[in-house]
């Protein structure tokens, strides 16, 4: 819907300049309803969506440190810290002191987590069927490397401000 706006805006007005407004207004229309339904979607196994990231990133690469699972999640570290307590408590995930810096942590899933992780990205695949499927092949490939440069440019700028 919002994307229609932007182009009714752009016709009745002339001008066919998207803004960083427009980007910021589509990638939220987009994210929320994706987000809502993929929660929805987990709510019975008592899993986040949040969460199902976590397990994602750990699925990918597992054994690292709580850090870089802020770094990769982007997000704050006590929303981590959060989210791997309750993961911790289901017995889905665990935090153990890394083996070289006595200061990090290393997490871990479980053989629990895992088997659940595999469970639960069965229970999204429609969702993700869905959100692939207005688009072809190439035109996915661009729409990952679009979004991949919008978090780029979004974190060198958090860093240069020293977030």
């Amino acid at each position: 819907m919002r994307v229609e706006i932007i182009r009714i805006r752009m016709i009745f007005t002339g001008n066919p300049m998207v803004t960083g407004h427009d980007i910021a207004m589509g990638l939220r229309a987009a994210y929320w309803p994706m987000h809502r339904r993929t929660t929805a979607y987990l709510a019975r196994r008592g899993v986040t969506a949040d969460q199902l990231v976590l397990l994602a990133l750990l699925a990918e690469q597992d054994g690292i440190t709580q850090q870089e699972l802020v770094r990769r999640a982007t997000s704050d570290p006590n929303t981590i810290r959060a989210m791997l307590v309750l993961l911790e408590k289901h017995r889905l995930v665990a935090r153990k002191p890394h083996p070289s810096d006595g200061r990090a942590l290393k997490v871990t899933l479980t053989h629990k987590g895992r088997r659940a992780y595999k469970t639960l990205m069965t229970v999204v695949r429609p969702l993700q069927k869905q959100l692939k499927a207005p688009f072809r092949t190439e035109e996915s490939k661009l729409l990952v490397e679009y979004l991949n440069r919008i978090s780029r440019a979004m974190t060198r700028r958090e860093r240069r401000r020293g977030r």
